[in-house]
């Protein structure tokens, strides 16, 4: 946790009410989300007992597993889940953009795609257990699960994956974004209580927030009370009105605190950032829609080692870069960097533009900026620097002295012999400089899949589906 995070929830604690640590939204928000709240039978790594979803908060959709431990049933369940999530993942897929890419073949791209959103990290991770357990099975042979089911399971896969990547809005935890967004005067083990969290928000805290019979548990675990004293009872009665009726008197609160997460984010303006990372989804997500049409087999249990090293690399890349963004997008996440000297704000109060170095043909228009700030520099001399002022350009730290900062500006002012209008920061002009650049050392090359070193397996062998494959806990 951070300084300034930590501030803020003292504050919070002291003023009773959360505080704002974004003054922008750093996920994208979908016209048509689709509000996914799974719970799951206690004691069962992903067996489903119950969900609540759907993209019209006025008309939620209720499936019901009235005897969880039935494994016809459960699929049955599967497979009504897949009725409501595969025709709208699919809706997306038709229209679609061709976008030009250098040295590199042209490819589709849709124009939007699906969100899911679940109240919390337990609701993504149970999505991940869902479509191991569903993505190998066979929809004929001895136990065939009805169609769509593996369909179901790959999608649900590559969500519940993607939600890891970081800045990707594919599949988002409404306790974690809100989280990002403010901070709450509880722990953050506290802020995934979606009822408790949002109080701090909304209102401050309250008991009732915290009362399972108010607010019961967001999933996908239900309440050990609920359980012992209400389910259980229903499901050896045997009475599926019963259960159904006690499952949703524990889901249709969360349903009604999820469309209130998702009002409280669209209430903030979004980041600049925000869309370019969408259009990263949007083409990953197009990656695996082909990877489907083409029949190519699910994914695997487990990477190979290339491919493993390969989505580390992605995912650390995808790190730094939404770090950068984040800083640049919003002054209150660069007040961090800020504190800990990686980047200083001040006013411009000397400048020579004209300033070059070299001789001849080698001669470079470098110019100057002097900068006078309250911040602590912790930067050394020759540290590459970038400015959220004017992006894409570059300076180099010269120097910094008793409160005056002195640098050159090396990249982003034009091709002529003099710099661009703008380019130079104007004496009296308040300006901000980190060290957070998009300059990103490039990962090392990885061998092809066949040359995978011996001290990592060897080559792996051609993956193909098994019956293993689908043997899980809860099948």
């Amino acid at each position: 946790m951070s300084l300034l995070t930590s501030l803020a929830r003292l504050r919070a604690l002291d003023e009773g009410i959360a505080q704002p640590v974004a003054t922008v939204r750093h996920c994208h928000l979908s016209d048509r989300p689709m509000v996914f709240i799974p719970l799951k039978l206690s004691g069962e790594a992903a067996a489903p007992l119950a969900a609540m979803l759907g993209t019209d908060r006025e008309r939620p959709q209720l499936l019901v597993v009235t005897q969880p431990r039935n494994r016809d049933l459960r699929f049955a369940w599967a497979a009504d889940l897949a009725g409501v999530l595969l025709p709208y993942i699919e809706s997306f897929i038709a229209d679609t953009e061709t976008v030009e890419r250098k040295n590199a073949d042209p490819y589709e791209r849709v124009l939007d795609a699906p969100q899911i959103v679940v109240p919390n990290p337990g609701g993504v991770a149970f999505a991940r257990l869902l479509g191991r357990s569903t993505r190998f099975r066979s929809t004929d042979g001895p136990y065939p699960v009805p169609e769509g089911v593996p369909l179901l399971g790959r999608w649900l896969t590559y969500f519940g994956e993607r939600a890891a990547y970081p800045g990707s809005s594919l599949m988002t935890a409404a306790t974690e974004e809100l989280a990002r967004h403010w901070a709450s005067g509880q722990s953050s083990l506290e802020d995934a209580n979606l009822a408790a969290l949002l109080a701090w928000i909304t209102t401050g805290p309250s008991d009732e927030a915290e009362d399972p019979l108010i607010w019961p548990p967001a999933g996908p675990a239900t309440d050990p009370g609920f359980d012992a004293e209400v389910l259980a009872p229903a499901i050896e009665s045997g009475a599926a009105e019963r259960i159904t009726e006690a499952l949703r008197t524990q889901l249709e609160p969360t349903w009604r605190l999820m469309w209130q997460a998702i009002d409280l984010l669209a209430g903030l303006p979004e980041g600049a950032g925000v869309a370019q990372r969408w259009e990263q989804d949007r083409g990953s997500f197009s990656g695996m829609a082909a990877h489907i049409a083409e029949g190519t087999a699910p994914q695997p249990r487990r990477d190979g080692a290339v491919a493993a090293a390969a989505k580390l690399a992605r995912m650390e890349r995808a790190q730094a870069a939404y770090d950068v963004q984040r800083a640049y997008d919003d002054p209150l996440v660069m007040a961090e960097y800020r504190l800990t000297g990686e980047a200083f704000a001040g006013e411009v109060v000397e400048t020579v533009p004209d300033n070059t170095e070299g001789e001849g043909r080698s001669r470079k228009l470098r110019p100057l900026v002097v900068i006078k700030t309250d911040d602590p520099v912790r930067l050394a001399p020759g540290t590459s620097l970038g400015t959220p002022q004017r992006r894409g350009q570059g300076a180099e730290l010269v120097s910094a002295d008793q409160g005056l900062v002195t640098l050159k500006i090396t990249k982003g002012m034009g091709r002529g012999k003099t710099a661009a209008p703008g380019a130079v920061p104007e004496v009296g002009e308040r300006v901000c400089y980190t060290s957070l650049t998009d300059d990103f050392q490039g990962s090392p090359a990885l061998p092809d899949t066949e040359a995978t070193p011996w001290t990592h397996g060897g080559p792996p062998q051609e993956y193909v589906p098994d019956d293993e494959d689908a043997q899980e806990e809860w099948s």
